[in-house]
């Protein structure tokens, strides 16, 4: 795919573009994408930068949801028919001073419909269990506090998990996705098929863990570095999606050499494990100092696959 009009970097097995998601998704050749996996701005709760074309800085919730339909369709439209989009998402706490209230408003539920008002299948949810203990000291939640427990427990709430919501694209998937590899290939490609394992087949044991609604044994802190691409003004709260759910996304719902793509690229964590697992990947990010960064990341990273599988 050439974006060569766009302000881009590339390597071997990736694209990375500096720009608004929605213009990047409308050049996009239709159903060229075999997976997409990607964390949206949680509405307003984050602010990334002053950009009119940042989701993050929508007045309203209404505005926001407008603003991303157009980039769910353009992702349809860009999908391979049969295929999937996994999206991570929370509920969001609601804000006395601008909404009135303390409660919780149903992200995942709005994002299912945007989905489905553009075609998508909502194909299903994964819960991704998080320690409610590292939520009430990083962000102070006074229904997590113990003294409120005590005090009134009518306003304590339990801990708020993660969600890895999945769409498929109605059609024939033209390109199955096997995990089986068979024990007399196994036996004959030898070490090449041991260290290619990961990218090409899921055993039975492992299966067994991810077909589980919950994922219990995701490693919070497994992360890219962000602290290089941090500026001043940042959300203090910013943080990449963990490497563990990534991974098992793509391992469950792409094949290698699939094009993997992320809307919303960040500092390339996306990216950074589709090349270890040898997909192609495209990005998209318009903060400039995240793009400066996941360009250094995907870089590294294929660089790295390459020795991996050179080995």
């Amino acid at each position: 795919m050439d974006f060569s009009s766009l302000n881009s970097a590339r390597g071997e097995t990736w694209q990375a573009i500096h720009g608004d998601c929605v213009d990047v998704l409308r050049q996009m050749p239709s159903e060229s994408v075999g997976f997409s996996v990607y964390s949206p701005p949680f509405r307003d709760l984050f602010v990334y930068s002053d950009s009119e074309a940042d989701m993050g800085n929508s007045s309203s919730d209404d505005e926001f949801e407008r603003h991303y339909a157009y980039m769910v369709r353009e992702k349809f439209r860009a999908t391979k028919p049969g295929r999937l989009s996994a999206v991570h998402c929370i509920d969001l706490p609601t804000r006395k001073w601008k909404d009135g209230y303390i409660g919780l408003k149903d992200f995942p539920g709005q994002i299912i419909k945007t989905h489905e008002d553009a075609g998508w299948i909502y194909h299903s949810r994964v819960t991704i269990w998080k320690d409610p203990v590292v939520e009430m000291t990083r962000t102070n939640a006074k229904g997590l506090v113990y003294g409120q427990l005590v005090k009134d427990s009518a306003a304590s709430r339990v801990g708020l998990p993660d969600y890895l919501v999945v769409f498929s694209k109605p059609g024939e998937n033209p390109e199955p996705i096997p995990h089986d590899m068979g024990e007399e290939t196994a036996r004959r490609l030898g070490r090449e098929a041991r260290r290619t394992i990961g990218a090409h087949t899921i055993p039975l044991p492992m299966w067994q863990e991810w077909a589980s609604p919950v994922w219990m044994t995701v490693n919070q802190t497994n992360v890219l570095n962000v602290k290089a691409a941090r500026e001043q003004a940042d959300e203090k709260h910013l943080c990449p999606l963990q490497l563990d759910v990534i991974e098992r996304a793509l391992l469950l719902w792409s094949n290698p050499g699939d094009v993997v793509l992320s809307p919303f690229m960040g500092i390339g964590s996306e990216g950074h494990c589709a090349l270890k697992h040898r997909r192609k990947f495209i990005g998209v990010e318009l903060k400039d100092s995240y793009w400066r960064q996941a360009c250094k990341n995907l870089d590294a990273a294929e660089r790295g696959a390459s020795d991996l599988f050179a080995a």
